[in-house]
């Protein structure tokens, strides 16, 4: 992969999967803008500090990105021990407003950008709740998903598979309509366990009981740097005729749920 010339835009770059993603970008050259609520802890082409579950600050965010990048790396979120609230506005509908905000800056037709989101093995029940994730995939705007969300509360317990379900429903749903109007591909990765600083909030949302059941089923979590290489190859050239959909990247886990 050669990003010599780009410029790709990576969320939650100052820890775990972000900044693999960043470094590795950086290492086949691109520019690399990071954006995280924390300092950044590595080198980067460009730094914007932001507060992803506030549009107002995502605005003001987007405001001071280059004019035009090559892709944007969604890959900031919370785990399922935030409040509910937090976890629909990081992991959903931030991103969601963000992408629709990126569609004005990526290039369009033949070479058309790119948007990579995170989503999580977690997130594979979403044909269970399909018609809600549908529904919710339909709310044009970020104050629109939260009226929705009032109207149908998410438990606490359940939060964070719930809107990494609705994240791969979003993505899969709207991926098509901007690749054929526009060029822009959308894809997601879903990673199982990886050796992040939140892997241990993980442990606590999913009880000990489930983590030991699952145990056996794969050799151990992901090192963030396992991910990252799959992310760039869904913003690389390479890629360019795959759009819309959803790839596991856990050592096999979910291979074991057939």
């Amino acid at each position: 992969m050669n990003f010599q010339g780009k410029t790709i835009v990576v969320t939650g770059v100052s820890s775990g999967i972000g900044a693999e993603t960043a470094r590795f970008l950086r290492h086949h050259g691109a520019s690399v803008i990071g954006v995280d609520r924390q300092d950044a802890s590595i080198s980067l082409d460009g730094f914007v500090k932001a507060d992803l579950s506030e549009q107002a600050a995502i605005d003001a965010a987007f405001a001071q990105l280059p004019e035009q990048f090559d892709a944007l790396c969604n890959i900031a979120g919370v785990p399922g021990t935030a409040p509910v609230d937090l976890v629909a506005r990081v992991n959903y509908l931030g991103l969601r407003h963000l992408c629709q905000r990126a569609l004005e800056r990526l290039p369009h037709g033949d070479q058309g950008g790119a948007i990579v989101n995170i989503s999580s093995i977690l997130g594979a029940e979403w044909p269970a709740r399909l018609d809600l994730h549908k529904a919710l995939a339909e709310t044009p705007s970020f104050e629109a998903g939260l009226a929705f969300l009032a109207r149908h509360p998410v438990p606490q317990e359940t939060c964070y598979q719930y809107f990494k379900e609705a994240l791969i429903v979003w993505t899969i749903a709207q991926s098509q309509k901007w690749f054929l109007a526009h060029g822009v591909r959308m894809n997601c990765v879903a990673p199982g366990p990886v050796f992040t600083p939140i892997l241990g909030d993980f442990v606590q949302m999913l009880g000990q009981e489930r983590v030991q059941k699952d145990a056996h089923r794969m050799k151990r979590p992901a090192l963030a740097d396992e991910v990252a290489p799959v992310v760039a190859f869904l913003c690389a050239d390479e890629s360019r005729w795959v759009s819309g959909i959803n790839l596991p990247v856990d050592g096999g886990l979910a291979s074991t749920y057939l």
